[in-house]
């Protein structure tokens, strides 16, 4: 696989963000809706998805680019005591939405992460997310898989590459960040 090759896909996937405009700013002002109301993001994923909702639970609550003041958000896959206990003495299918309906509350907003949109944890995150009244947005890969018929809103890279996915996810999240700064600012 030659670098340029990589490159290509890449670029497919960046060109293909720009139609999704119009959903991703009408994102960007539920979220900035929810944290000025005093509410909060919660981020949940598996694997590079959970990284990146660590990353981007880091971005709210420190800073993007700009100082401002702190955006509530929480990454639901940094603290293993949780995480180990749960799936032990539970399932690691319910370690998200158990952690949603102890943290969670209406008016939040709960993002799950899964590049296939097939991963149950995340499927039982957003319904747990649900039942709270919680409003749930899955971002996936291009098909959408289970959480695209689950989620209130999905947000679907156009790709089947799982790296692809993922850097398309990060693009988002910043930018999700940098309007954030520029609406509060």
């Amino acid at each position: 696989m030659s670098f340029h090759s990589t490159l290509s896909r890449h670029q497919q996937m960046v060109d293909s963000l720009f139609a999704m405009t119009p959903q991703l700013e009408a994102l960007s002002n539920r979220i900035n809706e929810c944290v000025l109301a005093g509410n909060k993001v919660l981020f949940f994923g598996n694997g590079g998805s959970a990284a990146d909702a660590q990353h981007m639970a880091a971005e709210f609550i420190v800073r993007y680019k700009d100082d401002r003041q702190p955006l509530a958000a929480i990454a639901l896959t940094t603290d293993t005591s949780i995480l180990t206990a749960h799936s032990n003495d539970y399932s690691f299918d319910s370690v998200f939405d158990r952690q949603i309906l102890a943290l969670g509350k209406p008016g939040d907003i709960a993002i799950g992460l899964s590049t296939s949109g097939n991963s149950k944890n995340v499927i039982n995150g957003v319904k747990a997310a649900q039942s709270l009244g919680i409003y749930s947005v899955a971002f996936t890969g291009d098909s959408g898989g289970q959480l695209l018929e689950i989620a209130d809103e999905c947000v679907r890279i156009q790709s089947t590459e799982t790296a692809r996915v993922q850097e398309g996810h990060i693009i988002i999240g910043h930018w999700l960040c940098e309007a954030l700064d520029a609406q509060l600012a």
